[in-house]
């Protein structure tokens, strides 16, 4: 159909819940039929206390660096109603998902990469350089565990960072029968995946070989990767954010050429 160009498509969406409503709006709208199967739960940390705390200490930083939306939202919902954002205080992040909410929190001009959108990106920023962070303080907002890469670097580039717990994440709520059965039927057309460690439990699931010939969308060669070496056949890279996953499954399913990640 015209317009249409995801009809009749079944595509599992593994956000977390509360963070997939405009994606899934955008795949309806051209024609695809959304499974919401959210890989990540997350929740707020128990104690608020050390975030209501920090909201007076900002102005004793340089930088402050959120590592994802889920930061963005647990930590400020937290702190901004303590006390205000200190403005000599610069803001940082990876991601557009993360600039879109901090931009909704009412900040400009976010320090982030205009491509890549990981670690390694933003440490070729010029305000991630040994020139710029050595001797700074930086604290660094995100959720338990996660990748150390951004943090160890600028210590060793001399900048003397902080970690804040702001969200805790653990394993999917959901009951996978219903993405299971309708793999098994030949119903599902392509999974997506976000991030490696959705990847992770994912495949643990049980049954979860019955997912590993379907075509499964990522928006970062590492996690398409790490894909490919837990038993993934067909992952395809997309560009990040939603507009990049939308395009990648619209270039995937339409009459004409697409590239597979080798698994």
């Amino acid at each position: 159909m015209a317009g249409q160009p995801l009809a009749g498509r079944i595509i599992a969406i593994t956000r977390p819940a509360g963070q997939a409503d405009a994606l899934c709006a955008t795949l309806a709208a051209l024609g695809a039929e959304p499974l919401r199967f959210p890989l990540l739960t997350v929740a707020p940390v128990d104690d608020p206390a050390p975030l209501q705390a920090m909201a007076g200490q900002l102005a004793d930083y340089s930088m402050v660096f959120f590592v994802s939306p889920n930061a963005v939202r647990h930590a400020l919902d937290v702190m901004l109603p303590v006390a205000p954002w200190p403005s000599a205080v610069a803001v940082a992040t990876v991601g557009r998902g993360s600039q879109a909410v901090l931009a909704e929190r009412g900040f400009q001009g976010v320090i982030a990469p205009e491509q890549g959108f990981d670690s390694e990106s933003v440490l070729a920023l010029p305000a991630f350089q040994p020139a710029a962070v050595a001797g700074r303080r930086i604290l660094i907002l995100r959720g338990d565990g996660g990748r150390d890469l951004l943090g160890q670097t600028l210590i060793e580039r001399g900048a003397r960072v902080d970690y804040l717990t702001c969200y805790h994440r653990s394993g999917p709520a959901t009951d996978p029968a219903p993405l299971l059965a309708s793999a098994r039927a030949g119903r599902l057309s392509a999974l997506t995946i976000t991030s490696s460690e959705g990847l992770g439990y994912l495949r643990a699931l049980p049954g979860a070989e019955a997912l590993l010939d379907l075509p499964l969308f990522v928006p970062h060669p590492r996690i398409a990767e790490r894909a490919g070496e837990t038993g993934f056949s067909r992952v395809i890279v997309t560009e990040a954010g939603d507009s990049g996953l939308v395009a990648g499954l619209v270039a995937h399913f339409a009459p004409r050429n697409h590239n597979t990640y080798p698994g």
